[in-house]
């Protein structure tokens, strides 16, 4: 491999000094016989062949002399500027390769600088920490979805084993199957969630845009939930102005206010308060969701639309941590903007707003 490579280094300044060569020979060529020619009409003299012949092989030495210097001086200029430039980039790179993505490229300096390899640098050194950051998403990814899969499979294959006692009474069958149920319809929340979501990230699913009521629109996603908050006794206020027309894929923003209101519910407590509101400007469409529920820390509320993040464990199993991942995905699809205003043990209040036209 090593003579291999000693070839092609000779190969290669060969072929430069043969470039070289001509191109000095040429230029020489050509200042000589226009030099030749202004000098004999000049002085009107005429050259014999010998000194012709003579000053020809002076012409060749000096030629053959000057292009070994240029291929010298552009082997060095090359070792320099280039050569060791394009080692450090292909060193790293072959780090990438082997799945070392903290790998970075220190700045060329002097004037092997000015031949866009800084530039070049500065594109690896982004690209490496954007290949950095994705690698970290991707394996706590799939270290979630495999703790998400765990769980509702390890609850069907405990109560599946249960019900195969003998001699179990019909009260304990029925909730041995409710609990498998719960857990299959879980399963298949996440799952659902999961392709969704990949779907939005890739950009596989393309708005349908059409102009409807927002308004009707939140009034029939707020009343999918009466049976759960009324099961907690909750009061449910609405603040919601009327013919509030937006443009705007209904089915995806449905996702996104079914989210908001399936958790102020699910974290305010019984006889707690879900306030609904929607408010158009000039400017601006706003839909507010508050609850007097618990409440997250500051530090919660910066990662709450993270994929599989739940600030709240002890209300884990009713969901999978990628319910507000989907909103912050639909909302960003659809060019809002999305933030969440909260004290722990007041409540939170999420506040979505769309650019009117």
């Amino acid at each position: 491999m090593k003579e291999k490579v000693k070839l092609r280094n000779l190969l290669k300044a060969l072929y430069h000094y043969v470039v070289f060569f001509a191109l000095v020979a040429f230029v020489i060529s050509c200042c000589m016989m226009l030099f030749v020619s202004i000098l004999s009409e000049t002085l009107g003299v005429t050259l014999t062949e010998a000194s012709v012949q003579a000053a020809a092989k002076l012409t060749f030495i000096n030629v053959l002399f000057l292009s070994l210097i240029f291929t010298l001086f552009d082997v060095f200029r090359r070792k320099i500027m280039v050569d060791k430039p394009v080692r450090r980039i292909t060193a790293a790179a072959k780090k990438i390769i082997q799945g070392d993505f903290d790998v970075r490229i220190n700045r060329v300096s002097g004037f092997a600088g000015t031949g866009g390899f800084n530039e070049i640098i500065d594109c690896f050194n982004k690209m490496t920490e954007e290949l950095s950051g994705i690698e970290t998403l991707r394996t706590d990814f799939i270290s979630n979805v495999s703790h998400e899969l765990k769980t509702p499979l390890a609850v069907m294959q405990n109560y599946s084993t249960m019900l195969q006692q003998p001699g179990l009474d019909e009260a304990k069958r029925i909730e041995y199957a409710k609990s498998i149920s719960g857990a299959c319809r879980r399963l298949a929340s996440l799952i659902s969630n999961i392709l969704k979501l990949n779907k939005l990230e890739n950009q596989q699913i393309y708005p349908s845009v059409r102009e409807y009521d927002l308004g009707e629109q939140l009034c029939e996603c707020l009343l999918q939930f009466e049976d759960a908050w009324e099961k907690k006794k909750m009061n449910i206020e609405t603040d919601i102005e009327d013919d509030v027309i937006i443009s705007s894929d209904s089915e995806l923003l449905s996702h996104v206010w079914n989210n908001l209101f399936s958790n102020a519910i699910k974290f305010t407590d019984k006889g707690g308060t879900v306030l609904v509101s929607l408010k158009a400007t000039p400017h601006h469409i706003v839909v507010k969701v508050s609850d007097t529920g618990c409440g997250m820390t500051p530090e919660v509320g910066k990662r709450i639309f993270d994929k599989f993040y739940q600030g709240d464990t002890s209300h884990g199993a009713e969901g999978n941590g990628l319910g507000l991942a989907l909103v912050k995905r639909v909302v960003d699809i659809m060019q809002g903007e999305i933030g969440v205003e909260s004290v722990c043990g007041q409540g939170s209040t999420f506040t979505v707003r769309f650019r009117r036209g």
